[in-house]
């Protein structure tokens, strides 16, 4: 078994397990739950991965991995079947450029979503707005790009885009991106509807 520093509502360790689902390796993780963030640091993780974040993966000879982006890719060889990382570098190139994006509006969200967890008098209101600036401009993205999505075959691109986009309605109801992005909203539902999907819904819970 490999064992997986997991928590139920970190959007990086969703984006993994999901993985694990596609490619059918979910059953030969052993989760461990794992608390990080705010400033108490989990010295026991950090014995194994330094930077104390997760998703950590302790592979079963031994090996930690970390960052959702590299577990992902290790699943990815676990398995016989389509590939989420395209061999072919036209495809793959694709693919990582989505990855990148989806993993970026995850970053951006965490930061907002950290701002919004100070003391009021200590937000910074420039930088709040400057988030929601890029958010909406993802969005805006990829509304554009539905169609090329849609005619490529799944992969980690589309992966990080559905967490990203789906970690839009977990956290940041107030952006109300759906109304003006019918084409991005239908995809959303569709990969919301995805066996993998709904087997890891995000959870508010420590």
């Amino acid at each position: 078994m490999m064992t997986l520093h997991w928590s139920p509502r970190s959007p990086f360790v969703r984006k993994a397990m999901i993985c694990a689902h596609e490619v059918g390796v979910a059953d030969r993780l052993h989760l461990v739950r794992t608390v990080v963030g705010g400033t108490t640091p989990h010295l026991e993780l950090m014995k194994i991965n330094p930077l104390g974040k997760l998703p950590t993966l302790e592979c079963e000879d031994g090996t930690v991995l970390y960052d959702s982006a590299v577990i992902c890719e290790y699943f990815d060889t676990l398995h016989d079947g389509p590939k989420l990382y395209p061999a072919a570098w036209e495809a793959r190139v694709v693919a990582l450029r989505r990855a990148a994006l989806g993993d970026g509006m995850l970053d951006v969200g965490l930061q907002a979503l950290g701002e919004r967890f100070r003391p009021a008098e200590r937000q910074s209101q420039g930088h709040l707005d400057l988030w929601r600036l890029k958010l909406t401009a993802c969005v805006d993205a990829l509304e554009r790009e539905v169609p090329a999505l849609e005619a490529t075959p799944f992969s980690i691109g589309h992966l990080a885009i559905g967490v990203a986009v789906g970690y839009l309605d977990f956290r940041f109801a107030d952006l109300d991106w759906r109304p003006g992005h019918p084409a991005l909203a239908a995809w959303q539902d569709r990969f919301d509807a995805r066996p993998s999907v709904v087997a890891n819904k995000p959870v508010d819970d420590r």
